[in-house]
């Protein structure tokens, strides 16, 4: 009955897998060290993966907004420090102001409190700033921030594929 819902929330899945793996590739292959914001932009896409992984195999029978509704909350949520790292790289006119690039995230985390690391990380750093990839005209984050609103309305397509209340 819901052979639908399931493929479509596979294919999603599939598709934060294949950025996941993309980033891998671009991390370790052609040695783009992630900046803090892009390891939670990566963090954004593995969650939106596993709650659209957990929509395929659980589809709820009389709420079928919830599955899209949870997906909204957690894209969103990449969707807003991709969009800050766009401002970082595109808006911001006194990128001096960032200082360097500071501490790693690892080392934040083992000698502050998680609170204090996500303050500082949402700030941004020099490294954050810095375009080093592009594609068609826009940075990574722009691609990420592009692919974050696309998983939300595809997410809200495959409810509305599979009859909103079936």
């Amino acid at each position: 009955m819901f052979v639908r819902w399931r493929l479509g929330f596979l294919v999603l899945t599939l598709i934060c897998g294949s950025a996941i793996g993309y980033a891998l590739y671009l991390q370790y292959e052609e040695f783009l060290s992630p900046c803090p914001l892009c390891i939670f932009q990566r963090v954004g896409i593995i969650s939106f993966g596993l709650v659209s992984l957990l929509a395929a195999l659980f589809p709820l029978r009389r709420a079928t907004w919830f599955w899209p509704a949870l997906l909204t909350l957690v894209g969103l949520a990449g969707a807003s420090v991709s969009a800050r790292q766009v401002y970082l790289q595109y808006f911001l006119t006194d990128k001096s102001s960032l200082g360097s690039c500071g501490p790693g995230l690892q080392y934040m985390l083992d000698n502050q409190p998680w609170l204090q690391v996500f303050r500082s990380v949402l700030v941004g750093h020099g490294e954050c700033a810095v375009i080093d990839w592009k594609f068609l005209g826009l940075s990574l984050p722009c691609w990420t921030l592009v692919l974050f609103l696309a998983l939300i309305a595809a997410a809200w397509l495959i409810r509305a594929w599979q009859g909103g209340r079936k």
